[in-house]
């Protein structure tokens, strides 16, 4: 009952709030935009009750779980089954730089970076740069990429007909919204809140793992509850924003056992309160993490471009 309570206030909400921006556009637009952005944070939360959904926690029964999960991905732009099996291979991974690329925000060392030709190395830090993190990509991400799996699953005929069963059913979401509205006046409530909630939603998976003294080592010596607790940070929110972000900022404990639904990971953290000290980020600590790019295997850290050149060179002259 508590899962169906938590995705019932969700969904009410959100769809509140979006009723609310169509209200406000009638007599001043920019006002609705303001709106856009509590309606963007419940779009997160939903996707973040689907994520829960993906590892069989928020209801007893699989069969549920499944197709709760299913469903909201039509509203997340996310193929449930696709995202699922990713994220399962991202749990089994994580902090693993020879299981890197499944899942996983792009990584890679300072020796691999230095190694690339000038064109490869523009790539990664054109990828890796504000803008393209959390503006372009993300909605790129959502809107375009997840309507043909790609890359690893290319070939994977569970991952695309996940992929058009999703398309299928945004597409007829999308129609009675236009048939309604008309298209217009749909985009400019939506786009907004499905751009704002994609950029959310990467920052939110960005700063749980890309942080200065994070976990990454090779399969030899790599170890599950070693990279729970070390490669993932606890984001100690505001309370209004850990109930919004459904407390996925505890997320050392969630790696730690994925089975936990969102809702008891609170208790947790109260009954080992010394997992509360474990990597934990502010918001104000979580800014300084968008600078860091590579990794580093001679220090264990995190370090920026900046940094990596300064190590190059030092090493040079040590060489010299």
């Amino acid at each position: 009952m508590r899962g169906l309570r938590e995705l019932a206030v969700t969904a009410i909400c959100f769809t509140a709030l979006w009723a609310a921006m169509w209200g406000l556009a009638h007599y001043s637009y920019w006002l609705s935009l303001l709106v856009a952005i509590p309606a963007a944070g419940f779009l997160v939360r939903l996707f973040l009750i689907q994520h829960d959904c993906g590892h069989g926690t928020l209801f007893t029964r699989k069969t549920v779980n499944d197709w709760i999960g299913r469903v909201l991905g039509v509203l997340t732009l996310t193929p449930y089954d696709y995202w699922r099996n990713s994220h399962a291979q991202h749990h089994a991974s994580s902090g693993n730089l020879d299981r890197r690329g499944i899942g996983d925000i792009d990584l890679l060392t300072v020796t691999e970076y230095a190694a690339l030709p000038r064109w490869r190395r523009f790539k990664y830090r054109l990828y890796r740069h504000p803008v393209v993190m959390f503006g372009l990509g993300p909605t790129y991400l959502f809107v375009l990429q997840h309507r043909l799996p790609l890359g690893a699953a290319r070939g994977d005929k569970a991952a695309h007909i996940s992929a058009y069963a999703t398309n299928l059913g945004i597409a007829a979401l999308v129609g009675i919204m236009v048939a309604s509205l008309g298209w217009w006046q749909f985009l400019q409530i939506h786009a907004p809140i499905t751009i704002a909630a994609a950029s959310l939603g990467v920052w939110l998976f960005y700063v749980q793992h890309q942080f200065e003294d994070t976990y990454w080592c090779r399969s030899r010596d790599w170890s599950s509850s070693t990279a729970a607790l070390q490669g993932s940070s606890y984001y100690d929110l505001p309370a209004p924003l850990r109930w919004l972000t459904a407390n996925i900022g505890m997320h050392h404990v969630h790696h730690l056992s994925s089975r936990i639904p969102f809702y008891r990971l609170p208790a947790v953290l109260r009954e080992w309160p010394e997992l509360g000290d474990v990597h934990r980020l502010t918001i104000r600590e979580s800014l300084d993490c968008v600078k860091l790019t590579l990794w580093d295997e001679a220090s264990q850290r995190l370090v920026s471009f900046r940094q990596a050149a300064a190590l190059r060179r030092a090493g040079a002259a040590i060489a010299g």
